[in-house]
């Protein structure tokens, strides 16, 4: 599979796209506004413990306070020396999926309450797992993990794992072993996708960085006394180098000389064989235009996406949840319905789970498939959206197709999803998706007009109605007998007036 990484940098924005056969399978973006948090290590404060939730309000030093869950609290929290990491949950690592201490988390959660764990004005060391989302401010663990290329720290854990990823396992126990021989102390790795067939060497190099930079980190926090950034995570620039930029990905291409210089140093210390899959662009057509990106992303943002086949998929988001509805469209089969149906079904199945990748949509989703009568049928839809979805790093929880053709699923969300991060509330229609018809207009009109009409003036006996020029043309066009009607009943002359200006739902009446 012909993988590319192909990033656009500018001062305001930097834009990453993973290209998987000429799709964009991933996007990452990141604007200058200084709340790009997910990684960050903080040293917080809890302003608030609710009982009720079994969470706190902690602030981390943003005008936004994060919120840290019971399962997100290790026992002993004061001591930053004996922290008990659990699963990794930065987000960025796409070989992760090593539950390191799920079942102590469990536990946990069953025998102590936050409040046994927390309490107000208490200084704590806290990580950002998940990104602000919506009305939501970002979510916290204390659970704390360091990523570097080839390994990820657990800092005081004893737990040495190897990613799902590696499955050959003579290579698996080679790499174990390993890190198991040239740690210096009992800290906790994992050991990453990219470290197959990795030396010793290596391996030891950036395991002593990164337990020197956890140590910077501590003292730090031990030398702070007011909630703030301790360490800061890479750009989007180089944790695509860090995370994405694998034996399955050919070549990177960036079109910023700075930025480029940049991952060459990163690359040189980190990762030298790849220098030579690293290309500057200098065409002049803007990258993202070359790789026909551009084009997906603004395909990212409709609602509606057609099939090839003729069918298409609707996605509505809620703050509750995500829906897909799945249409044949103008697709009409070549012998039987349910054929047809079956085909429309398999094939919107590729299309969503694409689009539930780019568009990073996480929490949970229903699916409405087409109804199918054969159980069989509705096997093969449910396998072959699995198996699509098995390429997804986000994890997935699938369950079988109910007898009305829905498929309820979730996906993990780290950080807010394209179009909300993209867009943002109508103005005119106020997040409704709809504005008013040009008919509803026309009669609320009517109706102000009848309900209370201007005063009569002894110069003029007009009132003047400023309006949207549609407003107007279906108002002069199709409504002059109404309005011959309404002048009789407020015995004044109704003067309708185009304003180029005005939104559609946008009118003043005045004399």
């Amino acid at each position: 599979m012909a993988s590319e990484l192909i990033i656009n940098s500018r001062l305001h924005e930097t834009r990453v796209a993973l290209v998987e056969n000429s799709d964009v399978a991933e996007l990452y973006i990141e604007r200058k506004t200084g709340q790009e948090l997910i990684g960050n290590i903080y040293r917080g404060r809890v302003v608030r413990v609710l009982p009720g939730m079994q969470a706190a309000f902690v602030d981390i030093g943003h005008e936004r306070t994060a919120f840290l869950y019971v399962t997100d609290v290790y026992r002993d929290v004061p001591d930053i020396d004996n922290m008990m990491p659990g699963e990794y949950q930065n987000g960025s690592d796409p070989g992760k999926g090593e539950a390191i201490n799920a079942e102590y988390k469990k536990e946990q959660e069953r025998q102590v309450n936050i409040e046994e764990l927390l309490r107000e004005g208490q200084d704590i060391m806290v990580q950002v797992a998940k990104e602000p989302l919506g009305t939501k401010g970002a979510r916290l663990t204390s659970y704390i993990s360091l990523p570097g290329r080839h390994l990820v720290l657990l800092p005081t854990v004893n737990h040495i794992g190897i990613s799902r990823r590696i499955e050959d396992p003579e290579e698996r126990e080679r790499l174990k072993n390993l890190v198991r021989d040239i740690r210096t102390d009992e800290s906790g790795f994992i050991v990453r996708t990219v470290s197959e067939g990795t030396d010793a060497d290596k391996l030891k190099s950036e395991m002593d960085f990164m337990l020197k930079l956890w140590k910077d980190i501590k003292n730090r926090m031990a030398n702070s006394t007011t909630p703030g950034l301790l360490y800061m995570d890479l750009s989007v620039t180089l944790r695509a180098v860090r995370d994405l930029f694998t034996r399955e990905v050919d070549r990177l291409i960036i079109d910023d000389s700075n930025e480029y210089d940049k991952i060459m140093e990163f690359v040189d210390k980190f990762a030298p064989a790849l220098k030579n899959s690293i290309e500057l662009y200098s065409g002049d057509d803007p990258i993202f235009d070359v790789y026909g990106i551009e084009m997906e992303i603004s395909r990212a943002l409709d609602n509606v996406i057609w099939l090839k086949s003729g069918g298409y998929i609707i996605i509505e988001m809620t703050e509750a949840l995500t829906s897909i509805d799945v249409n044949t469209g103008s697709y009409v089969g070549k012998r039987n319905l349910e054929e047809t149906i079956l085909k429309t079904n398999l094939e919107a199945v590729k299309e969503l789970a694409y689009q539930l990748r780019l568009r990073n949509i996480g929490g949970l989703i229903v699916i409405d498939f087409i109804d199918m009568e054969k159980v069989e049928n509705r096997q093969r839809v449910f396998t072959a959206l699995t198996e699509a979805l098995s390429k997804d790093k986000a994890k997935t929880n699938v369950l079988p197709m109910s007898e009305l053709g829905l498929i309820e699923m979730t996906r993990k969300r780290t950080r807010e999803n394209l179009g909300r991060f993209l867009t943002e509330r109508c103005q005119y229609c106020e997040g409704r998706g709809v504005i008013k018809s040009k008919k509803t207009i026309s009669y609320e009109i009517f109706r102000d007009l009848e309900r209370e009409p201007p005063p009569v003036s002894e110069s003029d006996d007009k009132v003047y109605v400023e309006v949207n020029p549609e407003i107007e043309n279906v108002i002069k066009e199709d409504e002059q007998q109404s309005i011959m009607l309404l002048e009789k009943k407020i015995k004044r002359r109704i003067i309708i007036l185009s304003r180029n200006d005005y939104h559609m739902e946008q009118y003043t009446i005045s004399t």
